[in-house]
């Protein structure tokens, strides 16, 4: 009796020292791979905030890898496959170039895109509906979007007949936004001047050729690089005089004259609820692709004053916002 009561004790406190010892195993806290061709804090900072209000606190429960590639597609892929070495739960890629080098690098972990022009044309989804593969998250997808911002600087620009279109052709995805603009250009009968730079350095360049080509307003297609140098686009169309029309809100709030698309805060705080949904357990093949349902029309009349442009009162009515 004494050697089964000895023995049932014995059994309890190392059951005891067992489960104190599981209690005090620190729980495993999600790491996420945060991944971009290169740096736009307003951006960045939007997904953090999503992170936020979803109770995620960076360094307590979940802990966030930044790796910005500085505009270098070499260094971006080491960047993708120094993710996947740290076995990261999710990589989270902005940009058709950091989408693609996040997909060569891996075929199991979880990739949420924030924002992206064409996900099936593109191939990274094989349906917005069901994804399937390891890819999912939001896109700025839409067939009328790139013919109305053609439309509204023709309705602001009167007797509008060429314009010059910015885009950079390292950004395959880019390539689709081209095509909706010059679908519109043929529907209202404008004449479209195609340029192109690949850094900053070809930028000013790209300005010339399009006061060379007699362009009376430009359309940029939104890139990772123009993002980072907004600034500087921003002051050469005031410099060159040239109307300026973009799909992302904060190039106007950086001096650009216009812009009509989703706002792309919202679309990088949107991003964390994917995040969340995948570290709860959802598959990203299970995903729908997210598509904006609101588009808004950001007007900067400092620099419509700066450029001498006047903005009919039929434009500045539907505006969202107006920058005075």
């Amino acid at each position: 009796m004494s050697r089964n009561i000895f023995s049932f004790a014995l059994c309890a406190l190392l059951f005891a020292l067992c489960s104190s010892t599981e209690a005090q195993q620190p729980k495993k806290i999600p790491r996420i791979g945060y991944l971009r061709f290169i740096e736009v804090p307003v951006l960045d900072a939007a997904f953090r905030k999503g992170l936020s209000e979803l109770g995620y606190i960076e360094g307590q429960n979940i802990h966030v890898e930044y790796r910005y590639a500085g505009g270098n597609l070499d260094r971006l892929a080491e960047f993708a496959l120094e993710l996947v070495n740290l076995n990261v739960d999710v990589i989270v890629a902005s940009s058709t170039q950091s989408i693609d080098a996040a997909r060569r690098a891996t075929k199991t972990i979880p990739i949420v895109f924030p924002v992206t022009f064409d996900p099936v044309a593109s191939g990274f989804v094989a349906s917005l509906a069901r994804p399937g593969g390891n890819l999912t998250g939001l896109s700025t997808v839409h067939p009328d979007v790139a013919a109305k911002r053609v439309e509204l600087l023709r309705e602001t620009i009167p007797g509008l007949s060429r314009m010059a279109v910015l885009r950079n052709p390292t950004n395959s995805g880019s390539q689709f936004a081209l095509k909706g603009t010059e679908a519109g250009a043929k529907q209202f009968g404008v004449r479209l001047q195609i340029l192109e730079a690949r850094s900053p350095n070809e930028l000013e360049e790209a300005f010339r050729a399009a006061t060379k080509g007699k362009a009376g307003a430009l359309i940029v297609i939104v890139d990772a690089l123009f993002a980072a140098e907004q600034k500087q686009i921003a002051n050469l169309g005031i410099e060159h005089r040239l109307p300026e029309m973009f799909d992302q809100n904060h190039f106007v709030e950086a001096g650009g004259l216009m812009s009509y698309g989703a706002n792309p805060a919202d679309l990088f705080r949107r991003a964390a609820t994917y995040v969340d949904k995948i570290l709860k357990g959802a598959k990203p093949g299970d995903l729908p692709v997210e598509q904006p349902t609101k588009f808004e029309l950001v007007i900067n009349l400092k620099t419509a004053n700066q450029i001498g442009v006047l903005i009919p009162q039929s434009v500045l009515y539907r505006a969202d916002k107006v920058i005075k």
